[in-house]
């Protein structure tokens, strides 16, 4: 430990900027002098600065000399009296007292000095990570509109997919329609008969209802109409879509409808329910790729209590014999946009809508399933107390008083819809051909097989279980060779290729009766 000595208040000051740990010095040297300067610097020290005075006093205990002392101390703050005489010991253990007291004061300012240091580089690691987050944020906010731009294109995506299943049977629907109304009213300026006129106008009244019915459907689905629940016939609304699952399913899928006696009317949105029941068997017909039969089926389940439902349900199965679903797909098979299709294969809303629909008529779905063992989707729905509505149906009826003259020629007629059926046969009649009507590929074989004289088959070419028309010429030509062959289809380019690839002749629909008779006359060899 070195001293300094200095002989005034100025010296004194000079040193305490050079850094002196401890002042030692006599009260002689203060009191009554000016040392508004020393007081000054005290002032002046910062935060972490206390410097320690030792003042060496005397033994003087006037009233002057006390007050002096007591302003001395509370004006330099961090005093230490030593009164005279004054050991060596007690001085130096004194000025070394003072002098630990300062370094520690050093030892403070190194920490605060260094907190400053780790301040600023909090506060300049804190402005960087902020303008990280606001970076991430930014990536977020561009991430999220992306998200939601895709999640509507994906939405997009699976309305258009539902639709390309649906645009073959609803034009297919649509055009067989058109062939009602618009072949009626051709045969009803030729006819005069008041009842069969009459048979004509409910059959073309009949078509139109059917097409205001498909428009309302399409509407639903394109949520262009409001949906509401009501009270729906399952057997009645499903058995309506026999059609148009046939045409939207492969020929190698086949449908089966098992519909329990007595089964009780459900409380859903009918468009809804046949948007499921669509997206179920498409995605049935995905997982057989080798095909198979898929089985809707419908019960009752009275006084259910479990999975949070209490009361009355009916059961809604959609069976196929497909590949299955492994545990992990199982898991995730209702997420919104999991699909594992290819991709443009499928958006991975169907299922997704399929529990959201249920969810929504205060029902649930249930998934059974194993590899290779095929699939189960159940829907429980919950009953309705009010009845069905039950819509008319008006049919022509093909038996109809036919003219006595002989006919020219007898024609094997396969539709599987009613309403056309019945109008190309009183079309045939009109033409004074004789017709057999057969309701599919199948039937159409039969009749053929009990030996029955048949001139001409006039078969659609769409038609359910599994046979189509262009698949019944091909059987027709290898049993009877000579017998001709007339398709027609309402949608005709799904049929084109393959009826000029066998070179058969093929009548969109709809068709006049000057039309039909061209085709068929064509076909039998009579202009």
């Amino acid at each position: 430990m070195s001293a300094e000595v200095c002989i005034d208040i100025a010296g004194l000051l000079e040193g305490l900027e050079l850094g002196a740990d401890a002042v030692f010095i006599a009260e002689e040297a203060l009191i009554g002098r000016p040392i508004e300067a020393l007081l000054g610097w005290v002032d002046r020290q910062p935060p972490w600065s206390d410097m320690p005075f030792v003042v060496l006093t005397s033994h003087r205990q006037t009233p002057q000399a006390v007050a002096g002392r007591a302003r001395l101390v509370a004006a330099l703050r961090n005093v230490s009296l030593l009164e005279r005489p004054v050991q060596a010991i007690t001085l130096t253990s004194s000025l070394q007292a003072a002098v630990r007291a300062r370094r520690r004061q050093y030892e403070v300012r190194a920490h605060l000095a260094e907190r400053e240091r780790a301040a600023r580089g909090l506060e300049a690691l804190v402005a960087a990570r902020t303008q990280e987050l606001e970076a991430a944020n930014q990536a977020l906010r561009a991430q999220i509109a992306e998200r939601e731009r895709v999640e509507e294109t994906l939405r997009h995506a699976q309305k258009m997919e539902a639709i390309g299943q649906l645009t073959g049977g609803v034009a297919h629907d649509f055009n067989n329609l058109l062939m009602v109304i618009s072949g009626g009213l051709d045969m009803l300026g030729r006819q005069r008969d008041q009842a069969r006129q009459k048979l004509l106008m409910d059959g073309m009244r009949q078509a139109a209802g059917r097409g205001a019915a498909l428009t309302r459907q399409l509407l639903a689905f394109s949520r262009r109409q409001a949906l509401s629940s009501q009270a729906v016939d399952l057997a009645r609304q499903i058995g309506g879509m026999r059609e148009l699952l046939d045409r939207s399913l492969r020929g190698d899928v086949h449908v089966a409808l098992d519909f329990a006696e007595g089964l009780w009317p459900v409380e859903v949105d009918p468009g809804e329910l046949e948007l499921v029941v669509l997206n179920l068997a498409v995605n049935a017909r995905d997982a057989m790729p080798d095909g198979g039969t898929i089985v809707i089926r419908g019960e009752n389940r009275p006084g259910l209590d479990s999975d949070g439902l209490r009361g009355d349900f009916v059961a809604l199965s959609v069976v196929d014999t497909g590949t299955g679903m492994p545990p992990e797909v199982l898991a995730r098979v209702f997420e919104p946009f999991f699909t594992t299709k290819d991709i443009g294969k499928g958006s991975g809303l169907g299922l997704a809508q399929v529990y959201g629909f249920a969810q929504q008529s205060g029902g649930t779905v249930r998934i059974d399933t194993a590899l290779g063992q095929g699939t189960t989707i159940l829907l429980l729905l919950p009953r309705s107390v009010r009845a069905p509505v039950v819509p008319e149906r008006h049919l022509i009826d093909l038996r109809l008083e036919r003219p006595s003259e002989v006919p020219i020629g007898h024609v094997l007629l396969v539709e599987d819809d009613d309403e056309v059926a019945a109008l190309v046969g009183e079309m045939l009649t009109t033409l004074g051909f004789e017709a057999t009507r057969a309701a599919s590929a199948t039937a159409a074989l039969g009749a053929l097989a009990d030996g029955r004289d048949i001139d001409l088959v006039f078969s659609d070419v769409m038609m359910p279980g599994g046979m189509n028309g262009v698949d019944l010429a091909r059987e027709v030509k290898r049993r009877r060779p000579g017998l001709p062959v007339v398709l027609t289809t309402a949608y005709a380019e799904a049929a084109k290729r393959d009826a000029e690839a066998e070179g058969i002749a093929l009548l969109p629909k709809p068709y006049r009766l000057e039309e039909l008779a061209m085709a068929t006359r064509t076909a039998l060899g009579r202009p």
